[in-house]
């Protein structure tokens, strides 16, 4: 909700900035999952590796669906995978998650090299008309099945809508 709710509040000066950029993170842990309209919060059945990856999923189909509702402002909207980056996520977590998390951080990219994709898709003139993408080590990627459905796509956007004026 927060890039929805950030975003919608900067919409007009976005447009009145054209030309423009938007750049969301979102992550390949969107593979494999599905957006349950019917319980959105995940209220009834939370899992929190479910719920990330849906998280990730609806940055993408937010990003497609912002892009196609800004087509013809100057103002392009995409989403990256960054990697997996060395972070603080999950190495506080539990001593056996958390041992393992600290363990895998010593394979992962830098925050530098995390950093390359955004930095790309912010300021790269290859990629100034390209809109509603998903990206992968600064090179278009095809995301899921389900992160390319419009109609869920749409349906997200109206939900948000619901929720954002909640």
């Amino acid at each position: 909700m927060a890039y929805f709710v950030l975003t919608h509040q900067l919409r007009e000066r976005l447009i009145a900035s054209a030309p423009a950029r938007i750049v969301n993170t979102a992550s390949a842990a969107h593979q494999g999952q599905f957006l349950d309209f019917d319980d959105l919060q995940m209220e009834k059945h939370y899992r929190a590796r479910t719920a990330y990856g849906r998280s990730k999923l609806a940055n993408i189909l937010f990003t497609r669906e912002l892009a196609r509702g800004l087509a013809g402002t100057g103002v392009t909207a995409n989403c990256l995978h960054p990697g997996f980056v060395a972070t603080g996520l999950g190495q506080r977590d539990s001593m056996i998650f958390g041992t393992m998390v600290r363990f895998a951080m010593l394979f992962a990219a830098n925050p530098e090299q995390g950093a390359r994709t955004i930095i790309h898709l912010s300021a790269s003139p290859d990629v100034a008309s390209t809109t509603g993408s998903y990206f992968v080590d600064c090179r278009e990627a095809v995301p899921s099945r389900n992160a390319r459905d419009d109609g869920a796509a749409r349906r997200l956007w109206d939900e948000s809508v619901q929720l954002a004026l909640r």
